[in-house]
């Protein structure tokens, strides 16, 4: 470490403990234009039998502990750092030069899991649901969701998740050390928007790092730290997941999509189905996808595509009442194009109807009483009759195309009628 690395950060530690507490907000602010400090305390974390991690370490905890928000987030920065060093010593085995990493992360993850109150906290998380509106969808640019959404609806989509309360810890062992780890990626991710560029490249190197140890593809990556391979839990590798995504579409795609590809590497070797399916999925996001490569400045987000609020296939979509309303109409077209046949081509089929619209029958389709109308009308005017209707169901509307149905079945009744009134008459004489 460099004499001038070391000054700036002896000057950070001593500048912060004669502050009043009525400075400290405007402190936090300017923390940012100390272009010089994070890449100090990055080198002295880096250096695990520096003189100065055990009072940075410290610093950074009373940073935490203060409460604003700003001096927690400068501490959160340095996490992934922290837990690659953390990790890297107990793979070592030397438990000793770690012993002040180990305090900053459980007091951070103390500080955590309990409120102001002191009470231990409950998180939760909803449960998205495709009827509620959300910033990647809206309900109804789904057509198939006005036949399911009321249903769906009645059964308590708004399902909520919980995670906590949360043991205290006071010291890392193998069955805990990955529990309070997840947390911390937890409470990091939370904060990812305002994580710097150094922080997420720090982020991408620490998922390579943690997935190929040990492994093959450790040659491959052509990296000379630890051959020991590191335990990891399924958990671990999600939370390190979603800081990647976030990583991807923020001007990390080269680092990111190497650890994305060590991350899913090592979750094949070890069948993780969650680590699996949230980074396979994240990877198909990704192809044809524009990231800004080039715009590591600027505001920080995760590219979605929003739907429309308009909807896009209302007319299309599909509803009770436009298969009730596609129902009739295809019975309506059938009833046309069986009677037009049926008149045009010259032969008469006997209608049985029970209603008395044409006068009263009987079962065998006889009439009882003839029709009041006195003249036949000729075959030619049948004919001409029939011929006045039109076979296109599409040249008129429902109503009109009920009408001229109406009027050629009254046609063809009056001719029906006459026939078997002369038959009636006959029979009756004999």
């Amino acid at each position: 470490m460099l004499a001038m690395d070391q000054g700036v950060v002896e000057d950070w530690l001593s500048e912060f403990k004669t502050l009043p507490d009525s400075a400290v907000s405007t402190y936090a602010t300017s923390l940012k234009d100390k272009g010089v400090l994070v890449p100090a305390l990055y080198k002295v974390i880096r250096e695990n039998y520096s003189d100065l991690l055990e009072p940075v370490c410290h610093q950074l905890f009373e940073f935490y502990r203060s409460g604003e928000p700003q001096l927690q987030r400068f501490t959160l920065q340095f996490l992934p750092e922290l837990l690659w060093s953390l990790l890297s010593v107990s793979a070592a085995r030397d438990p000793h030069t770690s012993g002040c990493i180990e305090a900053l992360l459980l007091g951070i993850y103390n500080l955590e899991i309990v409120d102001k109150d002191g009470q231990s906290k409950v998180l939760s998380f909803t449960v998205p649901s495709l009827s509620k509106p959300s910033v990647y969808h809206e309900p109804s640019a789904i057509g198939s969701m006005a036949l399911t959404e009321g249903a769906l609806a009645n059964h308590g989509l708004s399902r909520v998740v919980y995670s906590g309360p949360h043991l205290q810890r006071e010291t890392f062992t193998a069955q805990n050390r990955f529990e309070v780890l997840t947390f911390l990626l937890l409470c990091y991710n939370a904060a990812l928007s305002y994580m710097t560029s150094t922080s997420l490249q720090s982020l991408c190197q620490l998922s390579s790092r943690v997935c190929i140890c040990g492994y093959p593809r450790q040659q491959m990556r052509r990296y000379k730290g630890i051959s020991s391979r590191l335990t990891v839990t399924s958990e671990f590798l999600v939370q390190l997941i979603t800081g990647i995504h976030y990583a991807l579409c923020n001007g990390e795609v080269e680092l990111g999509s190497k650890a994305l590809d060590d991350v899913l590497y090592r979750a094949q070797l070890e069948l993780f189905p969650e680590a699996l399916l949230v980074g396979n999925a994240i990877k198909s996001t990704l192809h044809g996808a524009a990231l800004k490569s080039n715009n590591k400045e600027g505001a920080r987000s995760i590219q979605v595509e929003i739907t429309p609020t308009s909807s896009r296939i209302s007319r299309n979509a599909v509803t009770s009442l436009s298969i009730r309303g596609h129902r009739w109409k295809r019975h309506e077209s059938q009833e046309v194009s069986v009677d037009s046949e049926a008149v045009l081509g010259g032969v008469a089929i006997p209608e049985i109807s029970v209603t008395g619209v044409g006068g009263e029958r009987m079962t065998n389709g006889d009439s009882m009483r003839p029709r009041p109308e006195g003249r036949a009308q000729s075959d030619g005017e049948t004919l001409g009759g029939a011929s006045e209707v039109s076979l296109d169901p599409r040249g008129h509307d429902s109503g009109t195309r009920g009408q001229e149905v109406r009027r050629q079945k009254s046609v063809r009744r009056m001719v029906e009628n006459e026939g078997s009134g002369s038959a009636s008459t006959g029979r009756s004489q004999y």
